[in-house]
């Protein structure tokens, strides 16, 4: 994986300059001549705006619209983006030597210091940037300062000793600093197009990116339509001649257009339909394992989920086992931890929750409910935040069913859209919220820092020095047993604290069109360019 790779390269200069994402048809294959594709997005994205974005479904469109240092192969392993290579020393000064041929969708070239200007922005507070965190993660030099307030953004660890030359300083060592790269927050945006336009720079004709497609048409909640950049370096590779991402939130329409050839990719499936599809539509259902864990968040700011014993009480009434075999229903595995099973260098210890049967758990979760003063005579009642999908209500209805059955706790279901989702779990207007996380990177870290206190994705706004301090003492580790001893003893403390409720470990479920080729399914963090893809003669 990429962070375990350059790990064992940290000392090289790493050059390979001859690889492209673009696609590659193989010769003799007969193309459409329609090049144009349909891909299913779950939601309408928050924004276009690299340092605005909030997830996945921002996540998959300015992929197509930017390109960061590094990009990613159809296996996840690292290839060049602009950068075409970096070497480092100590893993803590890396240098990115810059493609001379990088241009903007408006023919200016690419250079340092785009990616010097744009990292500022992203942890420069007065932005207020979602994922101003990562640059904090990343290691970035100043940058837990500089996001404090505490410290000017000129400070951040990256600067530009010439126009193809990137300098970055972590302070920290990082072995697998090249492969966090590839993360949207560090896209480099156009300077003079973000200070013109303000805060309309991302709309229609404002848009100036740097990835292989451009912003073509938008059309709110409908669909988002993109053309290829004739800028790009690799732009010959480009096969597609338009792009357009469709939002739809419920699996079922989804579904419906699939199989009426709307489109082209769903970004998932119903799963109860999971084996009748496997019958009607064979070779067309995707299920490979996904670096990424479905859960629920508590509210430890709140009564009555402040209460930790409140709070494990609830996480053991979960059976998890007939979430993830009968609810969800196509391949997931139960959660018993934040970290996916398939996390390179992770190797987890069973806990509490394994070693106990679910009878055992739900005797324990009475007892721990009546000793924090709750039970027939004084009911809890609470409300499940989850963003509209038909997955997560039918979770929701069961976990809110185990939950009345085993507890006599009284669930209101509050179903809201995306953005309206988002701005109720950024201000804690919750007692339980829905929530996933799909790795960044292939390390624990990716999963265990999003509980630390100064973690924007910290949801349940977990404040626990010991775990802060333990995944602190881990950035800093460089034995790899003492390491992964350290990841297991923060998922100890998640267990004993409970400030949230692993549910299931994620599959990459999607439809896929027999004549769309190129798509990396077996990509563990899901990162799929549309510049590789390509449509076939059918």
């Amino acid at each position: 994986m990429p962070g375990s790779k350059l790990a064992l390269c940290a000392s090289l200069i790493i050059a390979c300059c001859g690889i492209a994402r673009g696609a590659t048809p193989p010769p003799g294959v007969q193309l459409s001549p329609v090049q144009h594709i349909v891909r299913h997005i779950k939601d309408e994205p928050a924004s276009l705006d690299p340092i605005k974005g909030v997830g996945l479904t921002e996540a998959e469109v300015t992929r197509d619209l930017f390109e960061g240092l590094v990009n990613q192969d159809a296996d996840g392993h690292l290839i060049p983006g602009v950068a075409v290579s970096w070497q480092t020393n100590d893993n803590r000064t890396f240098i990115f030597h810059l493609r001379h041929d990088a241009r903007w969708s408006n023919g200016d070239p690419v250079t340092a210091g785009d990616f010097v200007y744009s990292w500022r922005r992203l942890a420069d507070p007065k932005n207020l940037s979602p994922f101003a965190w990562f640059a904090q993660l990343a290691g970035l030099a100043n940058a837990g300062d500089i996001i404090a307030g505490k410290a000017p953004a000129e400070r951040l660890g990256v600067s530009a000793p010439d126009d193809y030359t990137l300098k970055v300083e972590l302070d920290k060592p990082v072995p697998y600093f090249a492969s966090l790269t590839a993360n949207f927050s560090l896209f480099p945006v156009h300077r003079a197009t973000v200070e013109k336009y303000g805060n309309d720079w991302t709309k229609v004709g404002n848009l100036v990116g740097n990835g292989a497609f451009q912003l073509q048409q938008r059309v709110v909640n409908e669909k988002l339509v993109l053309a290829p950049n004739p800028y790009y370096w690799d732009h010959r590779h480009t096969v597609l001649t338009q792009v357009t991402f469709i939002p739809i939130n419920q699996e079922s329409s989804a579904l419906n257009r699939y199989l009426a050839n709307d489109i082209d990719i769903t970004e998932s499936f119903p799963k109860p339909r999971y084996q009748q599809l496997l019958k009607d539509i064979p070779g067309q259902v995707y299920t490979p394992p996904q670096l990424g864990t479905y859960y629920y968040a508590f509210n430890t700011r709140r009564a009555p989920t402040s209460d930790v014993r409140v709070r494990k009480a609830l996480s053991y009434a979960i059976d998890r086992r007939i979430i993830a075999e009968k609810v969800v229903g196509s391949g997931e595995k139960p959660a018993f931890h934040l970290t996916p099973d398939v996390t390179a260098g992770y190797k987890p210890v069973p806990n509490y929750l394994q070693q106990h049967s679910q009878e055992e758990l739900d005797a324990e979760a009475k007892v721990l409910m009546t000793a924090a003063g709750y039970g027939p005579d004084k009911p809890i009642t609470l409300n499940l935040l989850y963003n509209t999908s038909e997955g997560n209500e039918k979770i929701a209805i069961a976990v809110a069913s185990m939950w009345k059955k085993k507890l006599g706790v009284n669930v209101k279901l509050v179903n809201q859209e995306w953005k309206s989702y988002i701005d109720s779990r950024n201000t804690g207007n919750f007692d339980v919220v829905r929530a996933s996380w799909v790795g960044d990177y292939n390390e624990p870290s990716t999963f265990l820092s999003l509980l630390t206190a100064a973690h924007s994705g910290n949801i349940a706004k977990f404040n626990d020095p010991q775990y802060d301090r333990l995944l602190e003492q881990a950035s800093r580790q460089t034995n790899a047993k003492l390491l992964a001893a350290d990841y297991n003893k923060a998922e100890d403390i998640i267990a004993e604290q409970a400030p949230i409720a692993p549910i299931y470990q994620y599959t990459n479920g999607r439809l896929i069109k027999p004549w769309v080729q190129g798509y990396p399914i077996n990509n563990p963090e899901d990162v799929a360019y549309s510049q590789s893809m390509y449509i076939l003669k059918h």
